[in-house]
């Protein structure tokens, strides 16, 4: 079952992932929708990264160095900016020069949004303050990404996503209780904060174009959203007087809940959270008496002797492989998966046939791994279009589609508020899906 439940990693060079080709001429549900993204790294890429991949026009509005992701480089590469900046285009911009201000101020009047990224007040500074920017596009809904805030005390700080990952209360809680606080090993709070500005950016466009209503700012802080997932905490808290502890992969609402070492050193996640599940994981090891046991008859029993649960779960898992296991609680209908790193993700049968993963032609890689467009609409999915631009790879397009004449883009350029990068290579043809 290697390829299904985890056997060998495979060779860096070799994929059974399917290959596609980027469809330039898909229309999502999202088509005329026109996005100016002024964001730098993760969050605000995220917020139009959703928007870009169910068909709205984002334009990448970077400096001349470009956004900082393309300085993210894995083994020279750089896989963070080919993700997060797929189905966007480039134009490049020196905010520095009044022209490139003005520049920008014409194509705000075509756009429906507007994201940005900087500390509370640039954009004032800048001249691009709400009242500018809705004074020439009233139906514009700008997108403001913060560490903390347009407000409050702390809207002064800088903030990346790792402070709000500490401050939010989920590093206090990630972890084991005899060892540090954990942070999560990916941009968590930079996501979030994209996902729900995303959400917010389609509720404020479903006012301005279904409720008559007018533009709006949206202030999108990384720690709220982040906070929001921490859920009944404080509430917790607050019945209980308790500080919770850290109880690494075991939960602190239901049992059994943790994760198992399998004989061929490979691991497992066993969920039962309700009780018809706990009752069948008990069966299905061979400890059918144990559901009428006073330690494990209810959920509560369980939580409190959930050391005990977990060395009988363990020892039964222990006694056989990953994909032993995995084939036995697959037909015992217990709910048992295994724990991948990448390499067995990309090989797992379901992520290649369902297609969450699928390879795009790609300049430097040759073929390049993404993630498919989350959720799948039956109706108006959404699709991957285009790659990752080229540094101001868009320029003409973008400032002829807006009215801009040869001899004003020249005029641009000569003054330097209009910057074109060298050429990007050309990306190789796609291979026949």
């Amino acid at each position: 079952m290697a390829g299904e439940a985890g056997g060998d990693a495979p060779a860096a060079g070799r994929s059974r992932l399917k290959r596609r080709a980027f469809d330039a001429q898909a229309r999502g549900p999202l088509h005329g929708v026109r996005v100016l993204d002024l964001s730098r790294v993760v969050a605000g890429n995220m917020v139009s990264l959703a928007l870009a991949d169910f068909g709205a026009e984002v334009v990448k509005v970077e400096p001349p160095d470009g956004d900082a992701l393309r300085d993210w480089l894995v083994a020279g590469v750089p896989t963070n900016w080919k993700v997060y900046a797929r189905n966007k285009k480039s134009v490049c911009l020196n905010l520095r020069r009044p022209e490139a201000v003005e520049t920008l101020l014409a194509l705000v009047e075509s756009a429906q949004v507007l994201v940005e990224n900087f500390r509370p007040g640039t954009l004032e500074k800048m001249g691009l303050g709400p009242d500018v920017l809705h004074a020439r596009n009233p139906k514009l809904v700008l997108v403001r990404v913060t560490g903390w805030g347009q407000d409050g005390p702390y809207r002064h700080k800088p903030g990346f996503g790792t402070l709000a990952e500490g401050m939010s209360g989920f590093a206090a809680l990630n972890g084991f209780d005899d060892r540090e606080p954990v942070l999560p090993p990916m941009q968590l709070a930079d996501c979030t904060a994209g996902l729900y500005g995303a959400f917010a950016t389609m509720v404020a466009l479903r006012e301005v174009e279904v409720g008559g209503g007018v533009g709006q700012s949206i202030d999108l802080s990384l720690f709220e959203p982040l906070f929001s997932l921490m859920g009944p905490q404080a509430a917790s808290y607050r019945a209980s007087g308790r500080l919770r502890r850290r109880t690494g992969s075991r939960s602190t609402t239901a049992a059994p809940r943790n994760a198992y070492p399998t004989g061929d050193g490979r691991w497992v996640c066993l969920s039962a959270s309700t009780q018809a599940m706990a009752e069948r994981v008990l069966r299905a090891i061979g400890r059918p008496e144990l559901v009428d046991d006073p330690r494990f008859r209810t959920n509560a029993d369980r939580l409190r002797h959930a050391e005990e649960l977990d060395a009988l779960i363990g020892a039964f898992i222990a006694s056989r492989t990953l994909d032993e296991n995995l084939a036995f609680f697959d037909r015992e209908q217990v709910t048992v998966g295994p724990i991948y790193d990448i390499s067995q993700i990309m090989e797992d049968r379901y992520v290649v046939e369902r297609e969450v993963l699928a390879d795009y032609p790609d300049a430097d890689m040759g073929q390049v791994p993404m993630h498919c467009v989350v959720p799948r609409l039956s109706a108006t999915p959404g699709a991957i279009r285009l790659p990752a631009p080229a540094l101001g790879e868009h320029n003409d397009e973008v400032l002829a589609a807006a009215g801009f004449d040869p001899g004003r883009i020249a005029a641009l350029r000569a003054c330097g508020a209009l910057v074109d990068a060298p050429a990007a290579r050309p990306a190789p043809p796609p291979d026949t899906p």
